[in-house]
């Protein structure tokens, strides 16, 4: 047998309390767009790591952390797209989240929203916002050089069983 060039290994993570609850509507090219539904969506964490040995282990609670942290800010939660072009704030009470959506007005207790930096809730955006915020919520400690140990990472966010999206990163040097 020949010494294989390039060896990986992934460890996965996917968990029942890696999930959160939230509505949405996303909207369509000509303007129109879906009713306010929800889902219960689950998250998923891939991640390729440069080697095993138990001077680079990583601790999967570490990952769990992050992970759950994303999900805790979106449960519960009606998630509105900022860049929207059919969005329109309106004003409202301080404690009231109103807004016109492709002709539609509505009016949300401000506690209930979440908004994100994207220009619609799909599932991919919410796959690519989740790694954004979770990566930047694991590598806060600096004493783990995340870099040198980790070589790609999938986040997968499904809506439904069997339906979601993937975002992957592979780290450079």
């Amino acid at each position: 047998m020949t010494e294989p060039h390039a060896r990986s290994w992934k460890i996965h993570i996917r968990k029942d309390n890696l999930k959160f609850s939230a509505a949405h509507m996303t909207v369509f090219p000509d303007g129109s767009k879906e009713a306010l539904h929800g889902h219960n969506y689950q998250v998923e964490l891939e991640v390729e790591l440069a080697e095993p040995a138990l001077a680079q282990m990583l601790s999967y609670e570490a990952f769990k952390r992050a992970l759950r942290a994303v999900c805790e800010v979106w449960d519960e939660k009606v998630l509105i797209a900022s860049d929207n072009p059919w969005l329109e704030i309106l004003p409202g009470a301080e404690d009231e989240y109103a807004f016109r959506l492709c002709g539609r007005r509505y009016v949300l207790p401000v506690d209930e929203v979440a908004v994100l930096e994207v220009d619609n809730i799909t599932v991919e955006n919410l796959a690519r916002v989740c790694f954004d915020r979770f990566w930047q919520g694991l590598t806060r400690d600096r004493t783990v050089p995340w870099r040198e140990r980790i070589v790609a990472v999938s986040l997968r966010v499904d809506e439904s069983r069997g339906q979601g999206a993937t975002y992957s990163v592979r780290l450079g040097s």
